[in-house]
């Protein structure tokens, strides 16, 4: 008897002779292992839910914003093998000029979600940037995260710059208040003229561009810019390959019309064969947010903006002394995206092992039902036999079924029908199988501590600081000059160009705060929070020109 770990939970496996073949008239599967007398084999929920959306002008290239349910998908957290992102988006470079017949993989990706390399993880999901450079050679999550914690090869944990000095970025993710069930978090993407294009990158004759990717945040507690990628993050990669020049998204505008969907890469499941060849499954305990009458609003008023929304009247204030601008997007520079009504889904349940071909589909047409509830606003309504409403003490949730059977009728390919638990043989053991994590702490994230680092010289300027937040942690920060912080200090920026740039910020230090508007409001719902621990106030004396810079994640007693 062998002991699989899976989601933190062990489950018992017994192998008989691999494999087992089962027939559905012309069509075959392989179901990974016999199963018997309770023992269930794992498998896993993944797909994605895609979303119908008009599309907008393509001048309207300057980004974008969107409000996006906040929700816990699953009961308990599982451990980091679940992941999976809530609804989103992805923002690629718009191309209008002749580009290499090669694979140009950049973007903004991020959102709310779980992820394996999440270390502090709960029910409520965080937040996380996800810029993307060259094919993912490198990835930015947000001000010190990127790809791996190896910071001899940071991969991307420079790429982000902390902005606001008012909200503490942990590595692990930005954290929504403990408890979000529903509520709608707004978040955009707006490029600002921060750092100006430049002729050489890295001591090489190939430009960098101008553009600034910034998140602003629309939240009940916190509003406003809060951390840019910096444009050598994308342009990097053309010191290599100059011929890349002009070709990323610190040069690039951005497409309008982007994908919207959920990208679920991991739910817990596991797996039973009868001794008739008959396969059930059972998935972790999966929900989506419950509106009155049980509907789920999953995506309000999805935006794309021109130049002139805010970087013009930016650019006039910052560079040429032109007059303040509030910050506020101009509604004149704004267009919103209608939704179709429409939507696809392409969840399966399978054992990673299985062939792609047979990999069999969940019926989600006979759970969900896509709905505009209104021109702007987009989410499901639900089979109320099958998908059940249930109380939680921090808001209503649709609850989909646990139990599945795989089905086969004649002249279609094989589908997971929703079954009631009684329909699953007891000898399965699925009833019994718990998907609560067991994981064992995970180790803290903590950025260099070498006296001759970015981190050391020149340094903070306050500090420590220490905060416990509210997924357990506890978070260590400084206080930095703004150019001082780390990223701009690996940002290929000369001293004349971070004295530039720490003029301009100054500016927007001493007149965009956090309670003005920015983004659109939305015209529906209630806006999430998030965690109010990360929300701080800047020493004394530090106002204006300085950010907070955390240095370490990880649990304390």
């Amino acid at each position: 008897m062998k002991k699989n770990r899976t989601n933190g939970n062990y489950i018992k496996r017994q192998i008989l002779n691999g494999l087992v073949l089962l027939i559905f008239g012309a069509n075959y599967f392989y179901a990974q292992v016999v199963q018997v007398s309770g023992e269930a084999e794992k498998i896993s929920m993944n797909g994605y839910l895609m979303v119908g959306i008009n599309k907008v002008p393509e001048t309207y290239n300057a980004g974008f914003s969107t409000y996006v349910a906040a929700w816990p998908l699953l009961k308990d957290y599982p451990g980091n093998s679940f992941q999976t992102g809530l609804f989103g988006t992805w923002m690629h470079p718009s191309y209008d000029i002749p580009k290499p017949d090669r694979k140009l993989y950049n973007d903004i990706e991020g959102g709310l979600g779980w992820w394996r390399d999440t270390r502090f993880a709960t029910e409520t999901p965080k937040f996380i940037m996800g810029g993307v450079a060259l094919n993912f050679s490198e990835w930015a999550n947000g001000p010190g995260a990127g790809k791996g914690r190896d910071w001899e090869q940071p991969k991307g944990k420079y790429g982000i710059a902390q902005l606001s000095p008012w909200v503490l970025w942990p590595p692990d993710g930005l954290n929504l208040e403990q408890g979000t069930c529903g509520e709608l978090f707004g978040y955009g993407y707006l490029t600002l003229p921060l750092i100006n294009a430049k002729p050489s990158t890295a001591g090489k004759s190939v430009p960098t561009g101008d553009n600034s990717w910034t998140l602003f945040l629309n939240t009940g507690n916190f509003k406003g810019p809060v951390a840019f990628f910096t444009p050598y993050f994308f342009a990097k990669p053309i010191v290599e390959e100059p011929e890349l020049a002009g070709m990323f998204l610190d040069t690039r505008p951005a497409k309008p019309n982007k994908p919207v969907q959920m990208e679920t890469q991991h739910i817990p499941s596991v797996q039973y064969t009868d001794s008739n060849g008959e396969v059930y499954a059972r998935s972790a305990p999966t929900s989506f947010p419950s509106g009155p009458i049980g509907e789920s609003v999953l995506i309000h008023q999805m935006t794309a903006y021109k130049k002139s929304a805010l970087w013009d009247g930016v650019k006039s204030w910052l560079e040429n002394n032109g007059p303040a601008v509030s910050g506020a997007i101009d509604p004149q520079g704004a267009i919103v995206h209608t939704f179709k009504g429409k939507a696809g889904s392409s969840w399966k349940l399978y054992s990673k092992e299985v062939p792609k071909d047979q990999r069999w589909p969940i019926d989600w047409n006979s759970m969900a039902t896509p709905v505009a509830f209104d021109s702007i606003t987009f989410g499901y309504s639900w089979n109320d036999q099958l998908v059940k409403k249930t109380s939680t003490k921090d808001g209503q949730l649709m609850t989909l079924p646990e139990y599945y059977q795989l089905k086969k009728k004649e002249g279609d390919t094989p589908h997971w029908e929703a079954v009631q638990a009684e329909d699953v043989p007891s000898e399965s053991g699925l009833h019994k199988v718990s998907f609560v994590s067991t994981d064992k702490p995970m180790k803290p994230y903590i950025t260099p501590v070498d006296e001759e680092s970015s981190w050391k010289k020149p340094g903070s300027v306050a500090g420590p600081f220490k905060t416990k937040i509210g997924d357990g942690s506890t978070v260590t920060y400084y206080w930095y000059k703004f150019v001082d912080q780390p990223a701009l200090l690996n940002a290929d920026l000369s001293v004349a160009e971070r004295e530039e740039l720490q003029r301009r910020v100054e500016k927007l230090h001493r007149n965009w705060t956090k309670e003005q508007e920015y983004l659109p409001a939305p015209r529906i719902g209630k806006l999430a929070n998030i965690d109010a621990a990360l929300i701080v106030t800047p020493p004394a004396g530090l106002e204006v020109g300085y950010v907070p810079i955390v240095t370490k994640q990880g649990w304390e007693e």
